[in-house]
Formats: structure tokens, sequence, C-alpha cells
């Protein structure tokens, strides 16, 4: 891959970074919001935070990605750090941060505003949906014709994409813990670094004139969305998504605290922010070398059987897990192998996604000066799912607790499953493509 790619690769995984460390942040502060002048909430609260951003992303990713088409991919990926710039500033003022009278007189009406950290989310949301579309339609662009490039670059997207939210996701708890509420403000710098690794980024041959072309409305564009193969991809992608986004828009918030109403979850004692960082670093690892294996197997393995295999290692993670989440008084041999599960089915499961981006990419080579709007797409099924996931999660944990959660999963892979086999049926079998 050459250095531009790589460049968009090191952006997608800093904003990435920052998206997830105001998400995981914004756990810890709304679990200690009366600590900062705003009103006691809950898992449901939260998942309807969850919602927000991505309702955002689902409603805005088409436009941006019609818009990267007619403006440029390389220049709609600059709108996203923006978005989420203006955001975390807005979060940050809505805590109580001990200003001077005058300005703490004016800031008084949003200090642990649930509107305004509402809003916020929204605008998140509108950074993920600028950015998304424009880099994976600057990657399906610059990877058209080279089936081994492709799967690389999906790869590392997906690999940026995931390992950026994952590290952020990890961090925050110790970040927030370090500087309060001003860590948002600290992430608005990040923000700005993303904004400076894009702009080093050069216009790709054939951005301009795919721009000066004829492009599709959103006529063609609802077309599209009803056409058999993106039908065949989307109910698989969406329960897969969902089935991660429970867990991004939940974990964080039921491993921080301990609840005395499921006390027989192991999960669900309370852990040090040192302790989950620790653990989401070890995840992302896991499923990062995951990521690095699937990636490579795209021109020897079909898409379907990588998406077949990473249902079934979500399967086995599910029922290792909830033998970890009731262990207490198993011996720890039984433990360690359950937990060796979890890490495998992990591994495997992560080749999923970009299987499933690859297979979108490339539907788009029907549409080559309408990459941005194609993989778009991707945004949507993301957002649906995501949505979904996070409030399914906040009503199983409600409900549950941790085994709420991993028994919903297990559900959204067994509906993943269900059309798969159709969609193995559109798939070329020699070269794994669908299109």
């Amino acid at each position: 891959m050459d250095r531009p790619l790589w460049a968009v690769l090191a952006g997608t995984f800093s904003l990435r970074f920052s998206t997830g460390l105001t998400g995981a942040m914004l756990g810890v502060y709304l679990a200690t919001l009366p600590e900062h002048g705003g009103p006691a909430v809950g898992a449901i609260v939260l998942g309807v935070f969850g919602a927000l951003f991505y309702l955002a992303e689902l409603v805005l990713s088409p436009i941006f990605g019609i818009l990267s088409d007619r403006q440029g991919h390389h220049r709609v990926m600059l709108y996203g750090p923006i978005f989420g710039a203006v955001a975390v500033i807005m979060t940050g003022f809505t805590a109580d941060l001990g200003l001077p009278d005058p300005l703490a007189l004016i800031l008084a009406p949003i200090t642990g505003s649930l509107v305004v950290l509402g809003f916020t989310r929204v605008l998140e949301g509108a950074s993920t949906a600028a950015s998304i579309p424009s880099i994976l339609g600057y990657i399906a662009m610059v990877t058209a014709g080279d089936e081994l490039l492709r799967g690389k670059a999906a790869a590392r997207f997906e690999g940026a994409t995931l390992l950026g939210l994952g590290a952020g996701f990890g961090a925050a708890p110790v970040v927030f813990a370090l500087f309060g509420p001003t860590a948002f403000f600290l992430n608005a710098v990040l923000y700005g670094v993303s904004f400076l690794i894009f702009l080093s980024v050069k216009d790709p041959a054939g951005d301009a004139s795919a721009a000066r072309s004829e492009h599709v409305g959103f006529g063609r564009y609802l077309e599209l969305l009803r056409s058999t193969h993106v039908w065949l991809l989307a109910p698989t992608w969406i329960a897969v998504n969902a089935s991660i986004g429970l867990w991004f828009s939940q974990s964080i918030f039921q491993f921080a605290q301990a609840n005395p109403d499921f006390p027989d979850q192991s999960l669900m004692r309370g852990f040090s922010a040192i302790a989950i960082s620790a653990a989401v670093l070890v995840i992302g690892i896991i499923f990062g070398l995951g990521l690095l294996y699937w990636g490579n197997r795209f021109k020897n393995t079909r898409r379907t059987s990588i998406i077949l295999y990473g249902i079934l290692g979500g399967g086995a993670l599910v029922g290792a897990a909830m033998v970890v989440n009731h262990g207490t008084g198993l011996p720890l041999v039984m433990l360690l192998a359950a937990a060796a599960l979890a890490a495998f089915g992990l591994f495997v499961m992560a080749g999923a996604t970009p299987a499933a981006l690859g297979l979108l990419a490339d539907i788009s080579e029907r549409f080559p000066d309408d990459r941005g709007a194609i993989m778009g797409l991707y945004s949507v099924f993301l957002a649906v799912g995501q949505i979904i996931g996070a409030l399914i999660g906040g009503f199983a944990a409600e409900a549950a607790g941790i085994d709420g959660m991993l028994v919903a999963t297990g559900v959204l892979l067994l509906v993943a499953l269900l059309p798969l086999a159709r969609l193995r049926r559109a798939e070329d079998p020699v070269t794994g493509t669908i299109g």
C-alpha cells in the first residue's frame, strides 16, 4: 500500500480513537453526572444516547456519501474532525467546571443538560457520517482492480476503525479519572490531529474527474437500496453490527460500577479504570490480529465463508463468556479454558466485518463515479445495527445485566445466519465477489 493510503488509515485510526474516547468517557461521565451538576441516569438513557449517535449517522451518511462524489472524497474527509471537535467542546461545557462566576453564570443553563448532551451525540454521528463514506469511497477508488490490495485495505480500515474505537474506549476510564470533564477539551486537540493527517493526503487520481461526472441522485440511491444484492447483505451485516454495538454502548457503564441486583454475575462486581483499560487493550489486540489474518484471506477464501466463520466464532465467544460470568467456585483450569475459547472466538469473529466490507466494495464497481454514495451504505448498515444494538443492550442490561447482554448477542448472531445461505448463492464461487 502506498503512503497516501496509509495516511488515510492513520487518520481513520486517530478519528475513531477520538470517537471511542468521547463515547466511553460519556459513559463514565453519565454514571457520575450528579457529581457534575446533572441528574442521575440509567442504562436506558445511555442506550438512547447511543441510538442518537447512530441515527445521525444513518440519516446523514447517504448525504455525505453523495457529496463526496461531487466535491471529492478527500475534501469531505475533512468535515468529520470539525464536527467531532465542536461536539466534545460542547460536552465539556455541560459540566460544572468551577469557572469564574461571570462565565459560570452564562453556562449554568447547560450544566448537566441531557438535551445538550443528546445534541452532542448527533454532532458526533455527523462526524462519522462525513468521514466514513468519503474514506471508503477513496479506498474503493484506489483499490479498483486489485483484489489482494482491496482485501488488505478493507481489513486495515476495519482494524483502524475498531482498534481506534477500542483504544479510545479503553483509555477513556483512565483519562477521565485523571482529568475529569476537562478531558473532553483535550479530545478536541486530538480531533485537530485527525484533521491535519487528512489534510496531508493528496487527492487520488480520478477523484477530480469523478467529481465532474454525472452522479446518482437520491432517487437512484433508493433504487440501489432496493436491489437484491444489497438486501441480501444488509440483514447479516446489520445483525453483526448490532451484536458489536450492544457492547460498545453498554460495557464500560456496566463494568465500571458494582450492581447489587445481580450478585451471582462475576463481571458485574465493579472494576477499576486500569483493569477495564487493560481488558480492552487485550481484546483490541486479539481482534486486530484477527482482522489482519482474515484480511489476507480474500484471495483464496470466499467472503461468505469468512462471515460464517465469524458468526460461529461469535457464538463460541458468547458461550465462553457466560461461563466466565458465572465462574465463582469453578476450577481455575475451567475458567482459563473458557477465557481461551472466548479469545479464539473473538479472533475468528473479527473476519466478518472486513469480508462484508469487501462485498460492498465489489458492488461499488458497478458505479465507479459514485463510490462514495455506494460505500455510504457501510455507515447505513453500521448505524442501523448500532441503533438496534444500543437499544437492545440498554433493555437487556437493565433486565438481566451481563447475562442479558450475552443472550441478546447470541440471538443477534443467529439472526445474522439466516440470510447468509442466499447471499452465498449470489457470490461468485471463484473470485468470492458479488456485484
